[in-house]
């Protein structure tokens, strides 16, 4: 390819590949996409979505998701990134100039995720604390505290025995709550009756996310030096955790009608659009596509990498984490129902705090409670601030690059505004009502409708306007192995079908957001909700009008120059001979090598 030819539309890379590559081996990559994908989503949100829409329909849903869906975009994103030599903002713009709105609506997405993730490490910091305060004991473990209601109840079993119609019955007048529960929604959370009520501010909380933001600011600023180590424990550690709870969960009187529960289908569930809606979005969250993340990652790879193997091997860990997560708590969920006598699927509040429900409650069942307890939030910390910090860096890098000339040489004075501007955003939810403007954003602004669509038109700009022939033909050049059928018909046709359908099903048979299965949010409040995500959403056509009219031609003339890939030059990374990570102005671990790239000049 010569000089002159630079800006010619093609997709085929220059005879002399530059190597932008910057992981130490091979393993580098793979543990940084598991790192980036497993997190909280797996030990927080799955088993609350999983609960939320029925267990085992869910998990119909999900797999339906994964193999169609999850799976081939992961590969997609991966690939394209490692093609490209670009990722985060950028990558779709040079595949189809006119939606490079896709971008600014990812971007938009990230940083609305990043206010309110933030809020989960805060709960986990101060379930930390507070169990290092009061160790041996825990303070979830009894109903003597200032924060128990008469209603608390610590026994295994609050039977009473009725007849109804001739048929003798198990049941309970009144729903005790457990200490856990209790110890969550009053103590940590200070709850109130709905968003209507703000209340307060929960000191307690807001230090927690002082401290949070501190700690995820620290390792942006100052990076990971010894971030090979760190990936290696952060990757392995929650596993050890897990199983040693699992292993004690499914000993738990009951946890066998939680793992039938969490494993059965409900077909009667899988004819409305909740769960596959859900189920599609726990993949595309979990994953980690949609958020710019992956292609950014996969541009670090050597051009030759075989990125196929590294996406499937993540993608099964992933998901077996997820279950692995699942199963732990629908035993403890079974456990629940058979000492409180009430079935499975109403054993607890459905919430964003499932979590936070189940997991306290079988450390109590371990001998030293204290020190399990202080173990699995720790490895809920790691979890947390692992995948926070890989989300933010994403954002900043991905709108440094963007406007790399006006903002690279501020990139710490930015990051420390971003951090902070975040922070202050996220301040309404550490009030008494801000369980349920964290469900807010968790529904509409991150997830759901927006995240389906940015990920519906990244794959349309890829697979049908770029066009999946030339796609498997970069894949091809890449790794020797051209892909078979299976997946150009996930990226062509599977994809983007789900996505659709879950879309539209979902606007056609929307219901009010609710709390707990009681609690309907006001109609204002889902006002807001639309609003967070069209935030997103709107950036997609609004770049594409913007792009026609501005451009200069005709009207028509920018529409087909505006589905023309423009593929720039690969880029060549910096490199330190000695430690071999990239230079950098941020040295943050896994997302650090975007800055200090030098254009290749080829001839």
């Amino acid at each position: 390819m010569t000089a002159s030819n630079e800006k010619s539309v093609t997709y085929k890379p220059p005879e002399i590949v530059i190597e932008r590559g910057g992981w130490g081996n091979k393993l580098d990559f793979l543990f940084s996409c598991i790192s980036l994908s497993v997190g909280l989503g797996n030990v927080w949100r799955f088993p609350y979505l999983c609960y939320k829409n029925g267990g085992g329909a869910f998990l119909v849903t999900y797999t339906v998701a994964m193999i169609f869906c999850g799976i081939p975009m992961f590969y997609q994103e991966v690939a394209i990134g490692q093609y490209l030599g670009s990722g985060g903002m950028t990558f779709i713009g040079q595949l189809c100039p006119i939606l490079k709105g896709v971008g600014y609506a990812t971007m938009t997405i990230v940083f609305l995720l990043d206010i309110y993730y933030c809020i989960i490490i805060a709960w986990t910091l101060y379930y930390l604390i507070c169990t290092f305060a009061t160790v041996p004991y825990l303070p979830w473990a009894d109903c003597d505290n200032w924060w128990n209601t008469k209603d608390c109840s610590a026994e295994e079993s609050d039977i009473l025995n009725l007849t109804h119609k001739n048929h003798s019955v198990l049941s309970r007048i009144n729903r005790t709550t457990t200490p856990v529960e209790e110890f969550f929604e009053r103590k940590v959370l200070g709850i109130t009756d709905g968003i209507e009520e703000i209340g307060g501010m929960q000191w307690q909380l807001f230090t927690c996310l002082v401290i949070g933001w501190i700690l995820i600011y620290s390792v942006i600023r100052k990076g990971l030096h010894q971030s090979g180590k760190i990936i290696w424990f952060t990757a392995t550690f929650p596993y050890v955790v897990l199983i040693i709870l699992l292993v004690r969960a499914v000993t738990l009187n009951g946890a066998y009608e939680g793992l039938l529960y969490y494993v059965t289908p409900r077909w009667e569930e899988l004819l409305t659009p909740g769960p596959w809606m859900e189920g599609a979005t726990q993949i595309f969250f979990a994953y980690s596509i949609g958020c710019g993340a992956l292609p950014a990652l996969g541009s670090y790879n050597k051009f030759h990498h075989n990125c196929y193997k590294d996406a499937v091997i993540t993608c099964v860990v992933n998901t077996l984490t997820s279950l692995l997560a699942g199963a732990v708590t629908f035993c403890i969920l079974g456990h629940l129902a058979v000492s409180q006598d009430t079935d499975v699927g109403n054993v607890v509040k459905s919430g964003p705090g499932l979590v936070f429900l189940t997991y306290p409650e079988v450390v109590l069942k371990l001998p030293g409670s204290a020190f399990w307890a202080i173990v699995f939030f720790i490895m809920l910390v790691i979890l947390g601030i692992d995948s926070e910090f890989c989300l933010v860096e994403s954002f900043i890098t991905g709108v440094v690059d963007n406007w790399s000339e006006s903002l690279r040489p501020h990139r710490d004075t930015f990051t420390a505004i971003i951090c902070v501007l975040m922070f202050l955003l996220g301040i309404p939810m550490v009030t008494h009502g801000g369980m349920y403007i964290f469900q807010l954003m968790d529904y509409y602004s991150a997830s759901g409708m927006s995240l389906l669509w940015v990920c519906f038109f990244q794959t349309i700009a890829i697979s049908w306007i770029f066009g999946t022939e030339k796609l498997c033909d970069c894949i091809e050049q890449m790794v020797g192995i051209r892909p078979n059928k299976f997946w150009t018909i996930c990226w062509r046709f599977c994809a983007p079908a789900v996505m659709i359908v879950i879309f539209v099903s979902q606007c056609m048979a929307f219901t009010p957001l609710t709390y707990g299965g009681n609690y309907v949010y006001p109609s204002w409040s889902n006002v807001i909700g639309f609003l967070l995500s069209f935030s997103s959403m709107i950036w997609v056509p609004g770049y594409a009008i913007y792009y026609i009219f501005s451009s200069s031609g005709t009207i028509w003339q920018n529409l087909k120059n505006g589905i023309q890939p423009q593929i720039k030059m690969r880029k060549l990374s910096m490199h330190d001979k000695q430690s071999g990570l990239l230079i950098s102005n941020s040295l943050g671990g896994l997302m650090t090598p975007s800055p200090s790239f030098v254009e290749a000049n080829i001839e």
